[in-house]
């Protein structure tokens, strides 16, 4: 495996122009010049963001930034070669220079990470942006439970997790524990008070907090979230046992920055009832293949909740629902159609929250002072007005404009009507998105920023690291006199550390009840389950055989099967310009080529990067069995879907333990479909897609 600064040649040629050719026509291992649909616009390289903007719109702010000269630069920031580089992909993590200039490794694999989560389907779009930045959520989104549990996990890491810290902060001032800081603030506000000035002095404050950040760890000094208690105020032993994290709600171990937040998000909405039942499943029956025999024969768990409703009432002596309650149906209907606006709503929070977030802590190459002025000069004639307005003018004009909203209502109607003939956009331009955070981005607008980065210079940003083993049961380092908490260092000390004494007495407790209570029937009940999931899965393995035989006599649905499971041999490191993936079920690598003047995306049965000969053979042999070529810039749209079924998903997953390798859907401007299945690195393939050429994307 070459070390990170590996340059990689991709370079292959432009595809000729055949317009009447059909992406599944043909027999693989062909020429490119008879299986591809490609455009003959001579556009530029990749470095331009333009080049796929059919329409002549100006690049939006996110491509600006990815091509701009920025002042402090990372590795993946600088263009010393005209082929791809390698700067560290499937590396271990000490071993990947920094890549981002004035963003810690750790913080950009944790956006990565998050960004994967979230995104299922985009597709290209020429509509204006109002905000300056793409990668907006489309106003007809679809629904799934899993895209509803993805943003309900999102809430929980921004908002929830945000309040939680505001909340304990407010316990810290109000316990008088930290008796400098409570009693500044104190005094402030008795002054404030006194002389009838609250609400200019907090207006004053909340600018200050905005227009200079040295003042937020001076006002509110930082301390592990878990490590506070919400009721004292006081220290607290974390509820994993152990200091492992310090922006979770638990203080759990992590191997990598932001993983126990994810997880904690993850068992968040596992716990919620109802709906959650079906988000914690990860039904997503948009990404499930076309026909799958296997999914279709498994059980909906998502309908045990009703089942079990259904048992009841009748043992209860109730009558039937299925057949005799018209309302079961309905209601059901109902429910579910609500679910769609739900999950907007939750989605539009937290987009709000990250893009605040990023408005008062920019992370580079956005701008740093811009938002924060911005903001603080919204706030400044709410100062200028409180200075001299008093609290009996306050009451007056609430209760003028009460009055004038209740009598107005015709006014009001032709107003708005005015507005809508003329200004049609004028909703939309007074969302935040478009006036006071206009150009601030989310965390996906950020991320796709910094992926456009290391595309632009020819650098793909490596992947997040692996976490496949446990992280250590140990905390995580913490000077306990750097922190403004009412304890000593050693009470600190004592609180991140588990308590060997108590761990010992609970193991010790819990071996004694199970080899006394419960051991019998947990050896019967073992011995069951493990009939039952190996019974699962040697028909599992079954099933996955007779879909080998189906597919050699011609069955599309079985050959899309073929590799869903890979083995520990078949498992190779792949990227940044090949992935391993299968094209109508035949075994062979998806190659991006940079180096042309069209950067293109192919598909062939043979690597071009060198893995198993040479580099020089492998390019000719790439060539040779290309089976379509696909100009990125025509590229108008990129859909995950499951290598299986939703529900299969769930019984391999439990049967097996296997990984299932999922698979991607690119549709070009012509509306061809190519389907890639088996990907190992699905994901990384998709971001790269995502980020080469200069479409303008929208979630879906």
């Amino acid at each position: 495996m070459p070390m990170p600064g590996y340059v990689f040649r991709d370079g292959q040629p432009i595809p000729d122009s055949d317009p009447k050719s059909q992406p599944d026509g043909g027999q693989l291992g062909t020429s490119s010049t008879d299986m591809t649909r490609v455009s003959t616009s001579t556009s530029s390289a990749m470095n331009t963001p333009t080049s796929s903007a059919a329409d002549g719109d100006h690049p939006t702010d996110s491509h600006a930034l990815a091509n701009a000269d920025h002042d402090h630069k990372g590795a993946a920031q600088v263009n010393e070669h005209e082929t791809v580089k390698n700067l560290g992909w499937n590396h271990h993590p000490n071993d990947v220079p920094d890549l981002v200039g004035g963003l810690d490794n750790e913080e950009l694999w944790t956006l990565i990470r998050r960004f994967n989560k979230q995104m299922y389907h985009v597709k290209a779009t020429t509509a204006p942006l109002l905000g300056g930045l793409d990668l907006n959520i489309a106003d007809e989104d679809e629904f799934s439970p899993d895209k509803l549990r993805a943003n309900v996990e999102r809430l929980y890491m921004t908002v929830i997790i945000g309040l939680m810290g505001f909340g304990k902060h407010i316990a810290r001032l109000r316990s008088w524990r930290e008796p400098r800081r409570t009693g500044a603030f104190a005094a402030v506000y008795a002054v404030a008070w006194i002389f009838n000035l609250l609400v200019p002095t907090f207006l004053t404050t909340l600018i200050v907090l905005i227009v200079y950040p040295p003042s937020r760890p001076v006002l509110f000094p930082p301390a592990p979230l878990a490590l506070v208690d919400s009721n004292t105020g006081g220290v607290q032993s974390p509820k994993a046992g152990v200091l492992g994290s310090h922006d979770s709600a638990t203080g759990a171990p992590e191997k990598h920055k932001g993983e126990a937040v994810e997880q904690e998000a993850s068992n968040f909405v596992s716990g919620i009832g109802s709906i959650a039942l079906s988000s914690a499943t990860g039904k997503h029956e948009q990404g499930d293949p076309d026909s799958d025999p296997l999914n279709k024969s498994v059980p909906d768990p998502t309908r045990l909740a009703m089942a079990g409703a259904d048992a009841k009432a009748s043992a209860q002596g109730g009558a039937p629902n299925e057949h005799h309650d018209k309302t079961k149906q309905p209601m059901e209907d109902a429910m579910w159609g609500k679910m769609r606006p739900v999950m907007h709503i939750i989605g539009d929070v937290s987009d709000g929250w990250e893009r605040f977030a990023n408005a008062l802590s920019p992370t580079p190459p956005f701008p740093k002072e811009k938002p924060r002025l911005t903001l603080a000069a919204v706030l400044a004639p709410a100062l200028a007005v409180s200075l001299i307005t008093t609290s009996a003018m306050f009451m007056k004009m609430a209760q003028l404009g009460v009055g004038v909203g209740f009598f107005s209502d015709p006014l009001i109607w032709r107003g708005l009507d005015w507005l809508n003939k003329n200004y049609p956009d004028w909703q939309k331009l007074l969302q935040i998105r478009n006036s006071i955070l206009k150009g601030v981005p989310t965390n996906a607008q950020l991320t796709i920023t910094l992926l456009r980065i290391g595309e632009a210079n020819k650098a793909p940003l490596p992947p997040p690291p692996s976490s496949d083993q446990p992280p250590p049961n140990k905390p995580k380092s913490l000077n306990g006199d750097d922190i403004a908490l009412d304890a000593s260092h050693e009470e600190i000390q004592a609180a991140i550390h588990e308590d060997p004494t108590e761990k010992e007495a609970a193991e010790v407790a819990a071996a004694t009840t199970v080899g006394a209570e419960e051991k019998p029937k947990h050896r019967h009940g073992a011995r069951i389950l493990g009939f039952f999931k190996g019974t699962t899965a040697t028909g599992v393995e079954t099933k996955l055989g007779v879909d080998k035989v189906r597919a050699k006599v011609g069955s599309t649905t079985a050959k899309n099967h073929l590799g869903v499971l890979p083995t520990e041999k078949e498992r190779v490191p792949t990227g940044p310009v090949d992935f391993k993936g299968r094209y109508k079920g035949h075994k062979g690598w998806v190659n991006i080529s940079t180096a042309a003047q069209v950067p293109c995306v192919s598909w062939s049965k043979a690597a071009s990067d060198g893995t198993g000969g040479a580099v020089e053979d492998s390019i000719d042999r790439h060539e040779k069995h290309v089976a379509f070529k696909v100009p990125i810039q025509d590229i108008r749209e990129l859909k995950k879907v499951g290598g299986l079924g939703w529900k299969a998903k769930i019984v391999v997953g439990w049967a097996t333990g296997k990984t299932v390798a999922d698979g991607l859907e690119i549709v070009d401007k012509e509306g061809n479909t190519w389907k890639l299945t088996a990907i190992q690195d699905r994901d990384e393939l998709f971001n790269r897609l995502i980020a080469i050429d200069g479409q303008k994307w929208e979630s879906w």
